[in-house]
């Protein structure tokens, strides 16, 4: 007789009612029992368990909660065997008595939270029942990854408020990220504006600059011109020809002298 031991499983030897080892994946060769009245030889069983990771669901668990409101829960629960033989000797049904602890430990927890604190913080119903549950379970071979609430059933008219109040919630929520995105744009363009004016400043500060610096410049010109003219009045008598000689190619120029009141003296007078 052989017995094959899959990946998934691991196998339980017992020679006459006795745990002699734990079976790894393999194939194994089983002797045959005989019982010949005065003679037998030793009778070997092989049971395999299942060393897969597991989901446990507990369905509509009637649970009142810390404020007095009734709730039907279901709870998902993810669990191994993670030692064979004390799950089978430990206890009498592990799959039933983990079913159980958990169901117990879930009830703890949900009757020690509010209404609201279960809807807005379903981890903390996981990482309570992984605490309650975890020592518990190690002890006789299971091991439990995670618990998380499947489905919450409330009362029907409990029902028909959540869903009003969570419409409000969903209102005010929108009315708030427009409000935010209004004021974020609001900033945005005051911003812009202020670029633009501080830009337009420096733009009007860079033309007076530059006004400024012409007009020194202007003003330096004329300076060295006039002491040009100064040292040198010759220069200044030559720019007043060429004024007088650009007006005489003009012919409505007109030019006016400033003469002495009386007769004008005679040319002899002017030689003499």
């Amino acid at each position: 007789m052989e017995v094959f031991v899959r990946e998934t499983h691991q196998g339980l030897w017992y020679e006459d009612g006795v745990l002699k080892q734990v079976l790894s994946p393999g194939r194994y060769k089983v002797p045959r029992y005989l019982n010949l009245g005065f003679w037998r030889n030793t009778k070997v069983d092989v049971v395999l368990v299942d060393m897969r990771e597991q989901e446990l669901t507990l369905k509509g668990q009637e649970i009142l909660t810390a404020d007095k409101v009734a709730l039907r829960v279901s709870i998902v629960v993810q669990f191994r065997v993670s030692d064979p033989a004390a799950a089978l000797h430990r206890v009498a049904a592990y799959q039933e008595r983990f079913y159980s602890d958990v169901q117990l430990a879930a009830r703890r927890s949900l009757a020690s939270m509010q209404l609201e604190e279960i809807l807005t913080n379903r981890n903390r119903l996981s990482d309570e029942i992984l605490q309650d549950v975890k020592e518990g379970a190690r002890s006789y071979g299971v091991e439990i990854f995670r618990a998380n609430v499947k489905d919450l059933i409330f009362p029907g008219n409990l029902q028909e408020i959540m869903n009003k109040v969570l419409a409000a919630e969903r209102v005010t929520q929108a009315r708030l990220i427009e409000a935010r995105t209004q004021a974020e744009v609001n900033l945005l363009e005051a911003q812009t504006q202020a670029r633009i004016a501080q830009e337009q400043q420096s733009a009007a500060l860079a033309i007076q600059r530059e006004q400024a610096e012409a007009e020194t410049a202007a003003l330096d010109q004329q300076r060295a011109l006039a002491d040009l003219h100064s040292q040198h009045p010759a220069l200044l008598r030559l720019r007043e020809l060429e004024v007088l000689q650009a007006l005489g190619q003009n012919a409505n120029a007109r030019l006016y002298l400033n003469l002495p009141e009386g007769p004008l003296p005679s040319a002899s007078e002017t030689s003499g």
